[in-house]
């Protein structure tokens, strides 16, 4: 069983953080913003937005902030010498590695970070099969060979093409036609890198914008569905509760009081 024994959030300027992992404990970083330092057995690495690194256990590191540079990344802690068929806890070297599907991992994570702050009734059980998600994720992709850079490029820009028009039908011939390939090829790119279908990454994008719009905004949830593209209401509690495990309704208590 692979659990989670610290979780936290670094956030800043300042830090600096300098260990040896125990013989029983791995480290995960996912860096969501900005860049930072690492070395490992003195080995430098400068990690930027959308890269974790994996440092097994037994190895000495330290991390530090590169001076000016403001950067966030969420960190686990983990037990895994028990971890059966993941190979990425076999390793005998760190991991570095940028996951095609980011958006996935960091959604785990921050996941594991509230479980490991509110701690909710069974939470150590919920991060437990968190953890295990995001791991498989990444052997997923390390079973499948280093990602060409390419591939990489070609990914960012139609996610970035999708958040410029998630209120839309975003078709895979139009993210064929904004990296120069065909359809069939856009999605199925898209898939392989993402773990998401081109469907499932826009309602994603727009269940995030749905929780801002309720929890800071006025509008009513018929107002916000159709917004962001449902012309159907229930269609759109449908996909809300699937994705954030709830209904809208329930976050219409944060929002700000009207003055």
């Amino acid at each position: 069983m692979v659990t989670p024994l610290e979780v936290r959030h670094i956030n800043g300027v300042g830090w600096y953080e300098e260990a040896v992992q125990s013989q029983a404990t791995w480290r995960l970083s996912l860096v969501t913003y900005g860049k930072c330092v690492y070395w490992v057995n003195g080995d430098k690495q400068i990690m930027e937005k959308g890269e974790l690194l994996l440092i097994p256990a037994g190895i000495p590191y330290y991390g530090k902030s590169i001076p000016t540079v403001t950067h966030t990344q969420i960190v686990v802690q983990l037990q895994g010498d028990h971890a059966q068929g993941l190979p990425a806890l076999e390793r005998s070297e760190a991991l570095r590695h940028k996951p095609g599907c980011y958006e996935l991992i960091h959604e785990r994570m921050k996941a594991i970070q509230q479980q490991w702050q509110e701690r909710p009734s069974y939470y150590v059980m919920m991060s437990q099969a968190l953890l295990m998600e995001v791991l498989i994720y990444i052997n997923r992709e390390l079973d499948r060979g280093v990602i060409p850079p390419e591939r990489h490029v070609h990914a960012e820009r139609m996610k970035r093409y999708i958040e410029r028009h998630y209120r839309e039908k975003v078709t895979k011939e139009e993210l064929g036609d904004e990296i120069g390939k065909t359809p069939n090829y856009a999605a199925a790119l898209f898939k392989s890198m993402t773990n998401q279908t081109i469907s499932q990454y826009v309602h994603d994008q727009r269940m995030k914008r749905a929780v801002y719009l309720l929890t800071e905004s006025q509008l009513s949830i018929q107002e916000i569905a159709e917004f962001l593209g449902y012309r159907d209401l229930s269609y759109f509690y449908r996909i809300f509760k699937r994705i954030m495990g709830s209904p809208p309704s329930d976050l219409l208590h944060e929002r700000p009081p009207i003055v």
